[in-house]
């Protein structure tokens, strides 16, 4: 079939079975021809978001053996898929933003010439949608047509691709009204770089999970442009997820005046009634999936959940910053979550989940490492051998995942799709740190907690034996994710803090790792950690008392509710420890990151680095 036989020319809102589809806008009409040329599919299907179309599409994948059907009396209308061994994870080290000039990439990303990449592109994309069904998938990040909400459309080669959009997004024919009304949307272009008709012709039969071993996931910045190849899976192929809704997004927040993050958001409920919200910045295995469903341990509190893991937050009229979660959904790991550790995220994923890479039980449901403590005698892993506890393997691999709506969630926030966002109170930034950093500390003013994101790293092994080791540095928990030179990401930050003002939230480093002198956890972490969050709403509140160290502000004696937890004074006392040779030396490893970004690391982050090996020195005086 020839690129004429099924182009759309001007209108793309030809009736199937009565029901209009498409769109009318003449630059998504063009846009999406432009990309038909190119990867020459054997047609184009304009997505709508219904059920009837996720239906559709998911029997299309069972009969072709790229889904599981799950057994409805355990785990209704779910699904298991299984990717290729090769295609399991983000492939950083194939992810570019290419930016006009190298030096705005900066050195914490992969920079390539935005023409050299596009001459490469062009070549990987020319027909690598021959023999499927180009999808062309409308979206909205956010409540449509909300304040602070973008628009993109995805096209995409990938079955799979389409159904999880439409759950980890607004999808839908209301997307194609907004742009046909004028809204601005970004360009995303996804193939699994695996064409079924050969360049002479030929035909070859398709398999469970196509994919390519030659990968791109590259963002254009300047023009907000995605373009991804030869993955299927996640990060690389949701393009509304990292890709948006931060690589390109942190360059729109940047260039209009917003704030976007790689950041839980939560709903706090004192007991008195009065409401917060918190906003928190976590890298990887830090608990971040936790703390956004935490279900707190102290009388009369309640935590519920708006996201867990990206915040968009815009200043609003009245000069306070307001936060959405982007996300209709959850892409959550799936091992490590279970009836113990997150209660909330097991029950959220009772029905209506995609699976990927997890194992499947003889009954026909899913198990991961960490679901239950019974580990059960037999199993069909993720890559569909029979497995059994003496394997010698993980059943589930590592990143496996599960695609939920988070309308499912029995902790969701009854304002999480609030049209404008929801104000925050405060900002939380944590690493996994088993020496130096105390369980809470507050910053003392914008700038400082700006330094606490930026200097956010978690130990490498060596360091839990006590020493301040090797740091993984992870600034803002967004070091995989900005889509600009990390030091002017930071000095955007500064900049906001001016802009807020006296109404800036406050900001707040944690910790819930730290180790005593005899290796175990000092903190049990968990539920307790809603006392921490107790104490950061009474300073809100401005109701609990601090005291002034060199790294911050601590909680007074007796301001952190402890009681019932078998604490000693001594294991207190390790937890909020601020020892000045191990800060000290801390400052100068602080001092050799900043190295790398040049003079483009903020004056004002410099002047805390100076200020607080100052104070060290001092401590004492």
């Amino acid at each position: 079939m020839t690129i004429s036989d099924f182009s759309i020319g001007t209108d793309a809102s030809a009736a199937v079975g009565g029901t209009r589809r498409g769109t009318t806008d003449p630059e998504l009409i063009a846009w999406v021809n432009e990309i038909a040329a190119l990867t020459k599919p054997d047609e184009i299907v304009w997505c709508d978001g219904s059920q009837q179309e996720a239906d559709l599409l998911t029997k299309q994948m069972l009969a072709e053996g790229k889904l599981i059907k799950l057994n409805p009396e355990w785990r209704p209308n779910s699904f298991l898929a299984r990717t290729d061994p090769g295609d399991v994870a983000r492939v950083e080290d194939r992810t570019f933003i290419c930016s006009t000039y190298e030096e705005d990439a900066g050195p914490t990303n992969n920079w390539r010439d935005p023409h050299a990449m596009r001459e490469e592109l062009t070549h990987v994309f020319d027909g690598s949608m021959k023999g499927r069904p180009m999808y062309v998938v409308p979206f909205s990040m956010g409540p449509l047509g909300g304040h602070i909400s973008q628009l993109g459309v995805e096209i995409t080669d990938s079955p799979y691709v389409v159904l999880s959009m439409g759950i980890m997004t607004r999808m839908g024919d209301a997307v194609y009204r907004l742009i046909e009304a004028g809204e601005p949307w970004v360009q995303t272009v996804h193939s699994v770089g695996y064409p079924l008709v050969d360049g002479v012709g030929h035909r070859r039969s398709d398999v469970e999970w196509p994919c390519n071993e030659t990968k791109y996931i590259v963002q254009f910045p300047d023009s907000r442009e995605i373009w991804s190849y030869g993955s299927g899976y996640g990060g690389n192929a949701l393009l509304a997820k990292k890709s948006f809704a931060l690589r390109i997004a942190s360059v729109m927040a940047r260039d209009e005046g917003w704030l976007a993050e790689h950041m839980l958001l939560i709903k706090i409920t004192s007991p008195e009634g009065r409401a917060y919200h918190v906003a928190a910045a976590f890298p990887s295995a830090c608990g971040k999936t936790n703390l956004a469903m935490l279900r707190p341990t102290i009388p009369g509190w309640k935590v519920e959940t708006i996201g867990d893991d990206i915040a968009w937050m815009r200043p609003g009229d009245d000069g306070r910053l307001y936060a959405i979660n982007p996300e209709a959904g959850f892409f959550g790991v799936a091992p490590g979550t279970g009836e113990t550790t997150n209660p909330t995220a097991v029950q959220t994923i009772w029905g209506n989940t995609i699976f990927t890479n997890v194992a499947l039980r003889d009954d026909g449901d899913v198990w991961w490492e960490g679901l239950t403590d019974d580990v059960p005698a037999h199993l069909i892993d993720w890559q569909g051998n029979d497995w059994t506890p003496a394997s010698g393997r993980p059943a589930a691999h590592p990143n496996s995942r599960f695609t939920v709506a988070a309308a499912q969630c029995p902790q969701i926030a009854d304002d999480w799709e609030a049209h404008d966002g929801v104000p925050i109170d405060a900002i939380l930034f944590g690493g996994r740190r088993a020496t130096n950093v105390p369980l809470v500390a507050e910053a003392r003013s914008w700038k400082h907690g700006v330094f606490m994101g930026a200097t956010i790293s978690s130990e490498q092994t060596a360091a839990a034996e006590g020493t301040v080791g090797e740091l993984r540095r992870d600034p803002f928990a967004m070091l995989p994710f900005c889509g600009y030179n990390m030091a002017d990401y930071w000095g955007h930050w500064v900049k906001m803090g001016r802009l807020l003002g006296e109404k800036a939230p406050k900001i707040y480093q944690v910790n819930w790792f730290r180790k005593g002198h005899d290796g175990s956890f000092l903190w049990p972490g968990f539920g307790e950690n809603s006392r921490v969050l107790e104490w950061i709403v009474r300073r809100v509140e401005g109701a609990a008392d601090a005291v002034e160290t060199p790294i911050g502000l601590l909680p007074a004696p007796g301001a952190l509710d402890i009681a019932g937890l078998d604490l000693s004074d001594d294991t207190v006392e390790q937890l909020f420890d601020v020892h000045r040779e191990t800060w000290l030396a801390e400052c100068d490893l602080t001092e050799e990151y900043f190295a790398q970004f040049g003079d483009r690391v903020p004056a004002a982050l410099n002047a805390e680095l100076a200020s607080l090996r100052y104070h060290l020195k001092h401590q004492d005086d």
